[in-house]
């Protein structure tokens, strides 16, 4: 039976901690527009206190959970456990980003320096999202299977590495200037 917590109390960080991948599912207004799950891992994800957490926002084929999170701020972080106990963690919240060339951008990649990022340059990270969460949840996930993590993949390294600077910026021009649904994506 599943639980709802008013913060992240330590077990809960601990599961957190020890997840290898997570999700992140945001969506347009309206009725119209496309849902959007998108898995993250590459060490990753910071919580930023009890209600507070931030993920960095790498290079991808497209930009929806911005453009979402710019539009009306919905997200959904989730965990699963894919090794020991059965766990699900939701946490719903207001998400807002912090493109690296904004003002912010220094202090909010503060938490994540030092951190080990495997396969992860400097240059992959297009933002860092925060969210305030409202709604934390557990659930028993007994339906997800054992799997066991072989290694970190390093094809976002070299794929920037490959691009450059230059690179970047036309790719982020041609791909991520806006969603699948014409919302505004990358300036």
């Amino acid at each position: 039976m599943g639980k709802l917590y008013s913060e992240l109390v330590p077990p809960l960080r601990e599961f957190i901690a020890a997840q290898q991948v997570f999700f992140v599912a945001t969506a347009p207004s309206g009725a119209s527009g496309h849902v959007n799950l998108s898995p993250k891992g590459l060490d990753s994800f910071r919580i930023l206190g009890p209600t507070r957490v931030a993920y960095l926002d790498c290079v991808g084929s497209g930009a929806e959970t911005l453009a979402h999170l710019r539009e009306n701020g919905r997200i959904c972080v989730m965990f699963c456990a894919f090794a020991g106990p059965p766990k699900i963690v939701r946490l719903h919240g207001t998400g807002s980003v912090v493109l690296r060339d904004e003002p912010d951008f220094v202090a909010a990649v503060e938490p994540f320096a030092g951190a080990v990022m495997v396969g992860m340059r400097e240059s992959a990270v297009r933002a860092v999202v925060r969210v305030d969460v409202h709604r934390i949840s557990d659930a028993c996930g007994h339906g997800v299977p054992l799997m066991d993590l072989r290694a970190e993949r390093d094809v976002l390294d070299s794929w920037t590495a490959n691009r450059g600077p230059d690179g970047l910026a036309r790719y982020h021009a041609e791909r991520n200037a806006v969603s699948l649904d014409g919302l505004p994506g990358l300036a």
